[in-house]
């Protein structure tokens, strides 16, 4: 007679008190509601002037004049901007969960310098020019770059600080090997300036076609992971007893931030900080389970990305500042704070 073997456990995070789930889905709720306003608000500000009546006309009826081109061109920016920041909030929490490293980030551990490298390498030597062509070079670029610094920093043993210096000094590598490239190549220097600094200005309805695909896997895969990462977090031996898949775990959360991560790059360039903030902000009031923070970083990343687009488009006037360099002047001292607060806890 054959006996059923037991269900396989799942794992879970401790269920939290009903009333912090209600407070978390309002909180999600609310979080929507900012990113509707920022979103509205990329598409009616920017470097240059419209009234709230060509902003209408621009998004709602065709009048074939000068603010519905300038509409139109904002449109596609926000649509974009909102993909790349979901993108960047979901690669950078579900890397972190990861590696177990509060400190992880696609641009910190060099994820975004090698999609980059790759990228420059298809556009100058191999004469490739549309982004169907060289996006698969920025998966490449990204995927080996993180097995590397994976690697460097230890591996199964490595540390936080272990894995930002391996990811500090390749990215610095890789950035050196793009200028080098840019300065020999006067015409990759012109094609390249704006994308390797990370910029939204060049979006259009074609390049949202392309990586949307590809963004819409990694961020369905991304949030399926909540429930294995967390039993990841509790150690490799608890989550083994809770019945986790310890490899495929690890393989699909690498894929999926690598998919996430050569998409938005391949279309912005490289853009830092977001996914290293955004997880931050969220933990603080989500507490650590991933059910939640996952959504929360989907939502909050794109109002970071978006909020920086619109003020770099403010203090520039009439030219502009481009994003990236906006969430690096941002996220420089926001990292600086968050080192300084764990070397502190530590001591």
């Amino acid at each position: 007679m054959l006996v059923e073997s037991p269900p396989e456990p799942r794992a879970e995070a401790p269920p939290a008190p009903p009333g912090r789930r209600a407070i978390r889905a309002v909180g999600l709720l609310l979080s929507v509601v900012v990113l509707v306003l920022v979103a509205s608000a990329s598409i009616a500000i920017g470097a240059k002037e419209l009234s709230l009546t060509q902003v209408w006309h621009g998004l709602f009826e065709d009048t074939g004049g000068y603010g519905d081109v300038v509409v139109a061109e904002r449109l596609s920016r926000t649509l974009l901007g909102l993909l790349a920041g979901a993108a960047l909030g979901l690669s950078g929490a579900v890397l972190q969960a990861l590696t177990r490293n509060p400190l992880a980030d696609p641009g910190l551990l060099g994820i975004n310098a090698g999609a980059s490298a790759a990228v420059v390498t298809a556009m100058t030597f191999f004469g490739v020019t549309s982004l169907s062509g060289y996006v698969w070079f920025a998966f490449a670029g990204a995927a080996a770059v993180g097995a590397l610094v994976w690697v460097l920093g230890g591996s199964r043993g490595a540390t936080p600080v272990r894995l930002a210096l391996a990811g500090t000094a390749i990215s610095a590598a890789l950035y050196g090997y793009l200028q080098a490239v840019m300065i020999t190549d006067q015409a990759a220097l012109g094609k390249m300036r704006f994308w390797t600094v990370g910029s939204l200005a060049s979006a259009d309805n074609e390049t949202i076609l392309q990586v949307l695909p590809f963004l819409a896997a990694g961020t369905l895969l991304a949030l399926s992971l909540a429930r294995p990462l967390n039993a990841l977090a509790m150690g490799d031996d608890t989550a083994k007893a809770l019945g986790a898949h310890l490899n495929r775990t690890r393989a699909l959360a690498m894929l999926a931030a690598t998919v996430l991560c050569g998409a938005t790059t391949a279309a912005c360039g490289p853009i830092v900080f977001v996914g290293l903030m955004v997880p931050h902000i969220v933990r603080s009031f989500t507490g650590p389970d991933l059910r939640w923070i996952l959504p929360y970083a989907t939502i909050l990343s794109p109002v970071l990305l978006l909020g920086s687009d619109v003020v770099g488009r403010i203090v520039a006037r009439p030219s502009e500042l481009q994003v990236g360099i906006v969430t690096a002047i941002i996220g420089g001292p926001v990292f600086i704070y968050l080192v300084r607060r764990r070397r502190t806890a530590q001591l």
